[in-house]
Parts: structure tokens; C-alpha cells; sequence
């Protein structure tokens, strides 16, 4: 198979795309004579190269006429010939790299060539998209490429049953989520330990009563290939996200509710630097002496009595919190009488997901709604330690440069940076600084007005629901039309990013990465500029801040983009503290006008969150490693012996 890239001295992705031109040459070299067979032929040359893969042949001795042929295939089933660049995005992905190819430059169409010759082995190839709308359109709309060739395509969707599951797995090749991927994992590890349980079981056995004889199996086979789409998404800012499957709730955590609920109610009466410290860096609430007489002398109900006033001054600190820093519409929607998490990275509902620690319930607490019990788990796994368990990994996005360190260590896959089809014109307009939000706000509905009244398309991109929608409010008073893409319009959301590119379109969104939709322009635009992005906060990765910008400017189109800041943001907050935000803040008031002066503490701040994140994501890595290991020397399963 394929020698890993990282196992290698790093190079520039220069050096590695002249190295590869040669095989692009040959692979070009095949074309005429391929356009002349019939589509019987190619299925009759594709079937010969299974065969040669199956019978060992090592893949790269395969690769020249594999991608030769799924070329071909994609320029006969879906009139799109792959560019020379996507090739080469195909064969960086085969050698396991992250692959950064910017918006619009057909990653979808990349990704074909790669998930072809790995499923030649015939041991299943996963392919990791951040949604279910994802995945099932590109399955559908890729498919008659792998078709023609003779393979075929599954799509693993939410509401599946195991035996849907069972048949998509077993295709050549799978679309998915990260998501559903880790929990079909987990099912599996859980059926597997019950058929050994039930094969131990003497009774059990001889009435017959174990999994393998009511005809239950797992649904996946051994991992073997997984390409990850929007790869720095799910492998660097979900990596830290626990899949858990949960186990039956207890007497003691039915009780629990109720303390969730009492908290909620009396969280409003403690005063912060009275009844509590809150450290803004670490986001932690410590009830002072005070708060902790306040507490104990709260009434409560009679079914906590039983409950010690410890655990009761952790679920009033867990509501103060809560009540703090966790803003409805922004944070979270509340959605069929659930709390549904909105992730801050893609701006999509997370539904599935919880906050651990009892922030989740807490939460529910707070808005009145049904609280979840959090209950023991059954079976656990990361995001990050689920796809490092397979054999080959490789992904793609718009945005990975600035990862390039993480992913090589902790996944050995190199970033490699795929040039674009046509140059880049995307113009960046000078940056503005303002002195409040109010200010900054006002400035970005001009901004909008003017590019408007030229009838440039707008793309405006904030970091919250409550922002998205307080801007719309701004444009509706100035009778500018415009359409919303939150996550309270996620059904809509494709429809709406593809007509962003229209002459007068103004769209207003969350956080666009992973959108998974190309804005083409509308006739007329081009000649006007292209379509103007506003980014109105930096995000705490200069990642998902180019996920927004790159929606200008694709294919060579013309572009413009500007980022508006304001002094009082809350990136520095967040960066800096408390009292170093408030000194900023202050001089915002001082006078009118721009601060463009303090443009580059914004970057400084990012930096420091960013260093702050991968801390985090690195110590995790080294506390499940640790794990692992030392349940495995206890004779444990570290999917479903984890202690909750």
C-alpha cells in the first residue's frame, strides 16, 4: 500500500506536486484511448484492476490507469472531466494527505478518485461528510461514476435500521457522518461483547439465546479508508467531541432532575463578587461564603433532603454558569421542546450532541424543557480516536494550512496545498476597527446598502443566530430584501447559499464552513466585481474566518472581502480577560471614528485561542492514550469500560 507522507521529512507542497507531475502525464496519456472504448470496455478494464488488487498488487502500481479511468467515467456520466489539479488532489490523497483545495475548486469530484482505488481492495472505503444532506447527495451524485466502473455506493443515514446499515457498509463504497460512522462503531463493539457473553452463557447457549443465533451481526467491516471531508472541521475542532452511548439511568440520577430544576429557579438571586467569583479565562462560577449561606438557606423541596449541600453548591454554580454564558439562539436553539446544541464552528444544528458535566441538563433546567437524566455510559469513543483507527486516512477542505503541524502529528497525514485551476483575484479590502458593536453594526448595513445599490451580490457572515437575525432586523428597517441561512433554515440551506451569487442577492449567515455548496454568479456579476463578503468577528480560528472569505473569488472569478471589528468584541474578551477587554472597551467610547490602529491585537488575541484550543485537544490525546493503555493491561475494553 501507500508509504505515509509524514513518515517523511516535511517538504513544501511544491516539492511533492512537481514530483507527481509525471504520473499526471501518464495518466493524461491514456485518455485518447480510452474515450474510444464503450462503456462495457471501461466496466471489463475496471473488473481487471480489482482483480490485479486483489490478487496483491500494490495500489500505487494501480493508480496511473485507475484515475485514468474514473476520469473518463466522470467526463462520460456527469460531463466533468477532472482538472490536472484535482488529479493531483487525488494522488495527494492517496499517499494519505490533508489536502487543501479552496472553495469551489471541486472537492467533491476529488474525492472519486481516491475512494476508487482504495475500494479496488475490496475492504470498504468510508467517505466522512459533516451532514446527512451531505452525504446522501454526493453519493447520488457521484454514484454513476463508481457504477460504470462496476462498484458500488452506500449512504448511511440517521434514521436507518441495522440492516440498511449492514447493506451500505458492505458496498465498495460508503458516504456518511463522522457522527453516525462512531456510533454504528460503538453498536457494533457492544453486539459483539453480548454474542461473547451469550457464547459463555451455558443457559443462554442452550436455549439458543445469544446474538449470532437471533441473526444479528455488525454492521461494518475492519476500518480500512477513510477520506474526511471538511477535514479540519471534524479532525481539529470536533476532535475533543465524545461519541457516548448511554446506559440506563439509576434512582439517584432521576433525582438529579429535580436539583437541575430547583437550581435554574434560585439562580438569579446570587450577585456576582457577592454570592460568586466568575474567572472569565476558565469560565468557572466559585460561590463565596456568602452565596453558600444563601444556599443553604434557599427553601427547596422535600425530595432533596437527601442531597448534600456540596453537590447542592455545584448545581447552583452549574446554573449560574449557565445562566451566564449560555445565550439561546447563539449557543443553542430550543427545537420540538429540546435543547439542540448549534455548533460554533459550522453554525449547523448539532442535534445529537450534549454538553457534558451536567451543562446540558442545566440548560433544559434554564429554558423549562423536558431535562434529559445524564445517565452512565454504555460505550464511548472521540471523534479524534475513531478515525485513528483506521488503516489509511486522508481529507480535504478549504482551510488547512494553518493546522498543518496538528494534523501531521497527531493524524500523520501532511498538508498538502493544491494550487487552483485558475488564478485567484480575490481582492481583501482594508480592515476597519470600530469603538463599539453598535458602531461596527451601522457601518456593516452601509457597506451592505452601497454594494447593493451597485448590484453586487452580498454574502454577510456573523457568529451566532442572535447576531444573524439582529442584523436582519437592521436590513428589514432599511427596506433591504434579504434572505437568512441559519441554523433555523437548515433544510432550506443549500438553496439559499446557490442563489447567493445573484445580481442584488443579499444573504446573511452563520458560519459557512462546511456549507458543502458552490455560489456561482449570476449573469452580469462578474462585470460589477463578483460577490462582496463581509466578515463582521473574527472566529477563534483563523480557519473558519477563510471559510467565509473563500466564497468569494472561486474558479477566478472576481471578489472583494472586508472584515469589520469593533473594540468591545468578544474575542478579546476571551483572549485577553476581563480586565484587559475592559481597558479596550473604554477606549472605543473615547471617541467617534476608527481604530484601525488596533487592527493587529485581533490577530494577536486569535493566536492565542487557537494555541489555547490545540492545548487542549493535545492533552486529550495523551489522557485517552493513557486510558487505553491502562485498561488493556486491566483486561478492559476502552470503547465500553470507560468510566463515566
Amino acid at each position: 500500500m501507500a508509504g505515509s507522507l509524514a513518515a517523511k521529512l516535511p517538504l513544501p507542497s511544491s516539492v511533492w506536486i512537481a514530483r507527481w507531475k509525471p504520473l499526471l502525464q501518464k495518466i493524461s496519456a491514456l485518455e485518447p484511448e480510452l474515450q474510444q472504448l464503450s462503456d462495457s470496455e471501461i466496466r471489463k478494464k475496471s473488473l481487471a484492476l480489482r482483480y490485479r488488487a486483489r490478487s496483491g498488487e500494490p495500489l500505487s502500481r494501480l493508480l496511473v490507469e485507475a484515475y485514468a479511468l474514473v476520469r473518463e467515467a466522470g467526463r462520460r456520466k456527469l460531463n466533468m472531466r477532472h482538472f490536472d489539479v484535482q488529479i493531483l488532489g487525488g494522488i495527494a490523497m492517496f499517499h494519505h494527505a490533508i489536502v487543501e483545495m479552496q472553495t469551489g475548486e471541486g472537492k467533491t469530484l476529488t474525492a472519486t478518485l481516491p475512494m476508487y482505488l482504495y475500494a479496488l481492495a475490496g475492504r470498504g472505503c468510508h467517505l466522512a461528510t459533516v451532514n446527512d444532506y451531505l452525504a446522501k447527495r454526493d453519493a447520488e451524485w457521484m454514484g454513476p461514476i463508481y457504477e460504470l466502473l462496476g462498484l458500488t455506493v452506500g449512504v448511511i443515514q440517521t434514521q436507518m435500521s441495522q440492516n440498511e446499515r449492514r447493506k451500505a457498509y458492505a458496498a465498495d463504497v460508503t458516504y456518511g457522518t463522522a457522527k453516525e460512522f462512531g456510533f454504528d462503531f460503538l453498536r457494533d463493539r457492544l453486539l459483539l461483547r453480548r454474542i461473547r457473553e451469550g457464547q459463555t452463557d451455558v443457559i443462554g447457549a442452550m436455549l439458543g439465546d445469544n446474538g449470532a443465533e437471533l441473526g444479528e451481526k455488525p454492521v461494518q467491516r475492519e476500518p480500512f479508508f477513510a477520506l474526511v471531508d471538511e477535514a479540519d472541521s471534524i479532525l481539529i475542532d470536533e476532535a475533543r467531541t465524545p461519541l457516548i452511548i448511554s446506559a440506563l439511568p439509576t434512582e439517584e440520577e432521576k433525582l438529579a432532575v429535580e436539583c437541575y430544576k430547583w437550581a435554574a429557579k434560585v439562580a438569579d438571586q446570587f450577585i456576582e463578587d457577592v454570592d460568586y467569583e466568575y474567572d472569565h479565562e476558565k469560565k468557572t462560577v466559585e460561590l463565596t461564603r456568602e452565596g453558600r449561606r444563601k444556599a443553604r438557606a434557599l427553601p427547596k423541596p422535600e425530595i432533596m433532603a437527601s442531597v448534600g449541600m456540596f453537590h447542592i453548591y455545584e448545581y447552583v454554580e452549574r446554573a449560574i454558569k449557565v445562566a451566564r454564558d449560555f445565550v439561546r439562539d447563539r449557543e443553542y436553539v430550543v427545537k420540538d421542546g429540546e435543547i439542540v446544541i448549534v455548533d460554533e464552528f459550522t453554525g449547523r444544528l448539532a442535534e445529537g450532541r450534549k454538553w457534558r458535566d451536567g451543562i446540558h441538563q442545566a440548560v433544559e433546567a434554564k429554558e423549562g424543557v423536558e431535562v434529559t437524566i445524564a445517565t452512565g455510559q454504555a460505550a464511548r469513543i472521540t471523534i479524534q480516536d475513531f478515525f485513528l483507527r483506521y488503516r489509511h486516512l486522508a481529507g480535504m477542505t478549504g482551510t488547512a494550512r494553518d493546522s498543518a503541524w496538528e494534523l501531521r502529528k497527531i493524524y500523520k497525514c501532511p498538508v498538502i496545498v493544491i494550487p487552483t485551476n485558475r488564478p485567484v483575484i480575490r481582492k481583501r479590502l482594508p480592515d476597519l476597527v470600530f469603538g463599539t458593536q453598535e458602531a461596527k453594526w451601522q457601518a456593516v448595513v452601509e457597506e451592505i446598502c452601497e454594494m447593493h445599490a451597485q448590484g453586487r451580490p452580498v454574502l454577510v457572515g456573523t457568529r451566532s443566530i442572535d447576531k444573524s437575525e439582529y442584523l436582519s432586523r437592521l436590513l428589514t428597517e432599511r427596506g433591504i430584501e434579504h434572505q437568512v441561512l441559519n441554523a433555523h433554515h437548515i433544510e432550506e440551506e443549500a438553496k439559499i447559499v446557490a442563489q447567493a451569487g445573484q445580481k442584488g442577492r443579499v444573504t446573511v449567515s452563520t458560519n459557512m464552513a462546511g456549507r458543502g455548496t458552490d455560489i456561482r454568479l449570476g449573469p452580469g456579476v462578474a462585470e460589477l466585481g463578483g460577490l462582496h463578503v463581509i466578515c463582521t468577528e473574527m472566529h477563534d480560528a483563523a480557519r473558519i474566518d477563510w471559510q467565509l472569505r473563500g466564497r468569494c473569488g472561486r474558479q477566478g472569478d472576481p471578489g472583494t472581502f472586508r472584515q469589520f471589528l469593533a473594540l468591545d468584541d468578544e474575542l478579546l474578551l476571551k483572549a485577553f480577560g476581563a480586565k484587559k477587554a475592559k481597558k479596550y472597551a473604554e477606549i472605543g467610547k473615547s471617541r467617534p471614528g476608527l481604530f484601525n490602529e488596533y487592527a493587529p491585537i485581533f490577530r494577536k488575541a486569535q493566536k492565542i485561542i487557537e494555541r489555547r484550543h490545540f492545548r487542549e485537544r493535545r492533552a486529550l490525546m495523551h489522557f485517552e492514550r493513557e486510558r487505553k493503555k491502562m485498561q488493556r493491561q486491566m483486561g478492559q475494553d476502552p470503547y465500553l469500560d470507560t468510566p463515566g
